[in-house]
């Protein structure tokens, strides 16, 4: 198995989050709600998912430290599983203006609303189901905070291919360490379908045979 990473983080604690207030505020209807994907997710009010925002370019720094860690070629081959809007796609390709950067996301209003000069590499597909990739054709594979959002057969499914399609590979996803950490996390997800400490990710991705990288986000 590779080893566990920090690039997510930082940028993941830099927001200011009320647990108990997501919570209280109509949490089933806001979590049916955002589940479809649509613009209420992405670009609607704050309850229902990211709440919309003017991209400022927050993911450029993720880019940096992602080319730095996996030692990037300029001409990388890169594939975002679950990439929403592409913002981290769109920063990558900028730094690396000869990379081959693809993504693909189950939502097609992701998709359709991403930035106009990233969106040409972009496609609708769900995270589980094969990819039409061939074995080792991406340099770096990652997935940031969308594998939690999968029950575990498709969990698992996604892992593997991931593994499968590329050489090295990164994912980061939601995890709790303690009693407070699982009721913030519970308070706040709402897509989340695996709700599992680290050790339970530890052995999920040995089950699916994943032997990239990882980050665990946590809601403290």
């Amino acid at each position: 198995m590779g080893k566990l990473v920090e690039i997510i983080t930082p940028l993941h604690t830099r927001t200011a989050r009320d647990y108990v207030g997501r919570m209280m505020d109509g949490k089933i209807h806001c979590s049916e709600v955002s589940r479809q994907y649509g613009r209420d997710y992405w670009d609607g009010d704050r309850r229902y998912g990211y709440g919309g925002y003017r991209y400022d370019g927050r993911w450029a720094p993720i880019a940096r430290k992602l080319a730095d860690t996996y030692e990037l070629p300029p001409n990388a081959r890169i594939l975002d599983v679950g990439c929403g809007k592409a913002h981290l796609l769109y920063e990558l390709s900028r730094l690396l203006p000869d990379a081959e950067v693809t993504g693909f996301d189950v939502s097609s209003y992701a998709i359709e609303t991403a930035k106009e000069e990233i969106r040409d590499r972009l496609f609708i597909h769900k995270a589980e189901e094969p990819y039409p990739f061939d074995r080792g054709q991406f340099d770096l594979v990652l997935s940031l905070m969308t594998l939690h959002n999968l029950p575990l057969p498709q969990l698992a499914a996604a892992l593997a291919e991931i593994e499968r399609v590329g050489v090295r590979k990164y994912v980061a996803v939601e995890s709790y360490r303690s009693v407070s950490e699982l009721f913030n996390l519970q308070c706040w997800a709402l897509t989340c379908e695996s709700f599992l400490r680290p050790e339970e990710w530890l052995w999920v991705f040995e089950k699916a045979g994943y032997t990239g990288d990882y980050e665990f986000v946590f809601f403290t």
